[in-house]
């Protein structure tokens, strides 16, 4: 490099970028909404799956997971964790993004004890299902592969609105006024509960989890 341009100074300095006042908020409002827990990893290593999370100390990371998974049972934690993880294959492979997805529906709902939890997963899973369902309805083109399919759509649909009334309902119990002169079982009070079914091929494994 020559003396003349090693003397040259730039006329062209960036500037920082100012936020805007509502790109300000837009920060302050995401900022405020997120849960922050560690993101789950998955990895193969002879034939075996192993789920981790991605945290400098495994145990404070699994301490803030099972927190909002509002739960102090590591059988708890790691079982429901696993379920999710089945409930995320394709092509008989866990999808790591689709069990993040998962977990951070479960975290959005913020359940409030397990049973709320596992209402949660219930629900993330069958809307993970049923967005499936709608992509796969556009590569159907005969009539009664579409009308089948959107029957199981609907269903899908109608199991995930059932599931939150059912949430509705749970939560609100305690703010429900009883009076003990009858005993009144209102219809339509249980849960509806749906089946996830393997969509790998062969057996399903149980992937390993790890704290």
């Amino acid at each position: 490099m020559s003396k003349k341009n090693r003397n040259r100074q730039p006329t062209d300095i960036a500037t920082p970028y100012k936020p805007k006042p509502d790109e300000r908020t837009a920060v302050d409002t995401v900022c405020a909404r997120r849960i922050r827990t560690p993101r789950v990893k998955v990895s193969e290593a002879k034939g075996r799956t192993r789920i981790s999370l991605d945290d400098p100390n495994p145990l404070y990371g699994q301490a803030l997971l099972m927190s909002v998974f509002a739960t102090g049972e590591v059988d708890f934690f790691t079982e429901i964790l696993s379920q999710l993880a089945n409930a995320s294959e394709q092509d008989g492979k866990i999808n790591e993004r689709e069990l993040n997805f998962m977990i951070s529906v479960v975290k959005g709902i913020q359940p409030r004890d397990q049973l709320e939890t596992m209402l949660a997963a219930q629900m993330a899973v069958v809307h993970s299902l049923t967005m499936n369902m709608a992509f796969r309805l556009k590569g159907i083109f005969t009539l009664p592969q579409l009308d089948s399919m959107e029957r199981a759509m609907n269903k899908l649909a109608r199991t995930f609105a059932g599931h939150l009334e059912a949430l509705k309902r749970y939560r609100s119990t305690g703010e429900q006024k009883v009076t003990v002169e009858h005993v009144t079982v209102n219809e339509g009070g249980q849960a509806i509960v749906g089946n996830v079914a393997h969509r790998g091929d062969g057996p399903s494994k149980k992937p390993e989890t790890t704290s």
